[in-house]
């Protein structure tokens, strides 16, 4: 059903665009087509660089000498994956988190504006690599009630246009929220992990097309992991061999500091 909705939105795009000329979703600039931003607003955005964490895309400091590594050197792991292994088998995240991937999430998940999502998963597709052999693609769930209040996962729409584009089988339905969480943001670490124990199973009914798979996970914003992390969980209970997890933007406060620095600097010139 998801499918379809997708390629009945592609269709009418035309008769969008005459209605409803295309502005920049961030800046209102006007576009030449709807499902991009403008050159300015594309200047905002803040890409993972290299080098990076080889388990978690984390970037990494230079070396002093001014050396870059190059992927021959790929094996650079982070300090919070040497402290504690992560159990996906890595991430790719098409955005850093600051204030123009926020606006574009909160546009996204709680705005209602649905067509974001083809600029959206373009993005995450340009950030990841060559999935080979067979995979599945899965979004991680929201709670029924969630989902009524909402109208619909956001996850979703994502997985299904990066299903779509790279010809991986969809289970939209692998994964399942069987009690409500409460909202996640202002909470640390620790109080997320506690508020979704429990919570994210494999779907029984999915059980014969996860073991042994190796899974696409997808989700629009990476914050603590501790979502991503239950779900990885219920997979992997589940028997799937891979978890690699793909998102729109993550969250690092590096990041944030380093695109406020730069925002001061940009003033000050």
């Amino acid at each position: 059903m998801l499918a379809a909705m997708v390629n009945f939105a592609a269709a009418l795009e035309p008769v969008v665009d005459l209605v409803f000329p295309p502005r920049c979703p961030l800046c209102g600039e006007a576009l030449a087509r709807h499902g991009g931003l403008c050159a300015a607003c594309w200047s905002t955005l803040v890409l993972p660089g290299e080098p990076s964490c080889a388990r978690c895309q984390r970037p990494l400091a230079h070396h002093g000498d001014g050396h870059e590594p190059d992927e021959g050197e790929s094996g650079l792991v982070c300090a919070p994956c040497l402290a504690q292994p992560p159990r996906h088998d890595g991430i790719s995240a098409a955005t850093l988190y600051t204030e123009p991937s926020r606006k574009l999430v909160l546009a996204f998940k709680h705005g209602r504006k649905v067509a974001l999502a083809g600029l959206l998963s373009r993005l995450m597709l340009a950030r990841l690599p060559v999935l080979e052999g067979a995979w599945l693609i899965v979004p991680v769930p929201l709670h029924r009630w969630r989902l009524w209040k909402r109208g619909y996962n956001q996850s979703a729409l994502l997985a299904t246009r990066i299903a779509k584009a790279r010809g991986v089988p969809l289970v939209v339905d692998a994964l399942e929220r069987i009690k409500p969480t409460p909202s996640l943001g202002g909470l640390g670490r620790r109080a997320r992990a506690q508020a979704l124990s429990g919570a994210i199973r494999a779907r029984p009914s999915r059980a014969g097309q996860l073991l042994g798979a190796q899974v696409l996970l997808v989700d629009d914003v990476l914050t603590s992991g501790a979502t991503t992390d239950a779900c990885v969980r219920a997979l992997k209970k589940a028997g799937a061999a891979r978890v690699r997890i793909a998102c729109f933007a993550r969250v690092l406060d590096e990041a944030i500091d380093d695109a406020r620095a730069n925002a001061v600097e940009a003033m000050a010139g």
